[in-house]
């Protein structure tokens, strides 16, 4: 069955984070359903797994903010979508979004955005700035977090004659299933991390970043060890530096402050996702401000792995506390070491208990044919 529906999903890059993974997924969902899909972006390592028989990919320097550039890119949006006859342009970051905006206003399509965070605003003119992530005839927020955060805070700039909903990220429920991995698979994984096999692992995935709260992190596990002593688990936390090299030193230095550096691994990169999960005992998500949506937290739960989340932000929304997870107080690093310690004590019964229960949670609510089928529907809802 074949459509007119066109779609043109706009991204700065398309690398491995939740707003890149969600533009990726719709963009190969379309043609299954006899639409055209297409992406334009500066480019990014998902770049290379689009499949280009089904999605057209165009590279443009859409991670811009510099306002010439942004102006070329929306006379070049503006060829795109007459050429192609496109019929909904989707947005998905704040500079692109300005040439969407003028783009579509000028060639009259749909215009769609997906309100992925909270973006900082300091004053009237950043506020402003990402205002015009509201400025479209569909707003998708990734959580009900973010739905009231839009409400709070840019009521204003929102247009009545324009919808505002919410669409719940989506993660391959498929790809995170702990059936899916080997034995073989976990032993060469913990060997590459020098971590001995039958040993307790507390994940703590994420960029190294302040905010992801890597020192509140470290320091509870240190409040651990004074009740369990250093040999009763290691703790990794895997993640990119992306550049900030001193922040990464500084972690290392706490590690060595709190006599840390054998039981605390530092790594870098994994390109098995699913199998980091499956190799760990308690995954945790220690933000100290709110994530919009908490992919960790997602993922952890589809794994059948415990998490325990800060608080805040779409934790509260993905985490059932004390039925598929735990959350802790953001910023407290004794409640979290309670977390831990509670955790560390439950027996394996209750264990696979929280697992199950967990995977059921995002199986229901948080898959990516779900999400997909969402996004899709309201696709059709503007144009007919």
């Amino acid at each position: 069955m074949t459509s007119n529906l066109k779609v043109l999903q706009v991204i700065p890059k398309l690398g491995y984070g939740g707003a890149e993974t969600g533009c990726y997924d719709i963009a190969h969902y379309l043609p299954e359903n006899g639409c055209k899909s297409f992406i334009v972006t500066s480019g990014g390592d998902l770049t290379k797994f689009i499949n280009k028989e089904k999605v057209k990919l165009i590279k443009l320097p859409v991670h811009s903010k510099n306002p010439l550039l942004i102006l070329l890119n929306t006379l070049a949006l503006i060829f795109i979508i007459i050429f192609n006859n496109i019929t909904i342009v989707h947005a998905r970051s704040r500079a692109p979004a300005w040439s969407c905006l003028f783009a579509t206003k000028i060639t009259r399509r749909k215009f769609v955005t997906t309100f992925h965070g909270t973006y900082n605003f300091n004053n009237k003119l950043k506020r402003f700035y990402n205002s015009v992530m509201v400025k479209s005839n569909l707003v998708i927020a990734g959580s009900n977090f973010i739905f009231s955060h839009i409400k709070n805070n840019y009521s204003d700039y929102l247009d009545i004659k324009n919808k505002l909903l919410v669409i719940f990220r989506g993660i391959n429920v498929d790809y995170f299933d702990h059936t899916t991995k080997t034995e073989v698979e976990e032993k060469k994984l913990l060997k590459n991390w020098g971590i001995e096999e039958n040993k307790k692992i507390i994940l703590l995935p994420g960029r190294l970043t302040s905010w992801k709260g890597q020192e509140l992190f470290l320091e509870a596990i240190n409040m651990v060890n004074i009740q369990l002593g250093y040999e009763a688990f290691y703790a990794v936390i895997l993640g990119s530096d992306q550049g900030r090299d001193l922040y990464k030193k500084k972690l290392i230095r706490l590690s060595e402050q709190y006599r840390m550096t054998k039981q605390v691994k530092f790594i870098d990169h994994c390109k098995d996702m699913a199998l980091a999960y499956k190799v760990s005992d308690i995954v945790v998500s220690s933000s100290i401000e709110p994530e919009a949506f908490g992919r960790v937290a997602v993922e952890a739960q589809s794994m059948q792995k415990v998490i325990i989340a800060s608080d805040i932000g779409g934790s509260n929304e993905t985490v059932i506390n004390e039925k598929t997870g735990y959350l802790f107080e953001s910023g407290n690093a004794k409640s979290l070491s309670d977390k831990i310690l509670k955790v560390l004590n439950l027996d394996e019964t209750m264990i696979k208990t929280i697992g199950i229960e967990g995977r059921k949670n995002i199986v229901s609510k948080f898959n990516v044919e779900k999400m997909c089928f969402s996004t899709y529907s309201e696709y059709k809802k503007l144009i007919n």
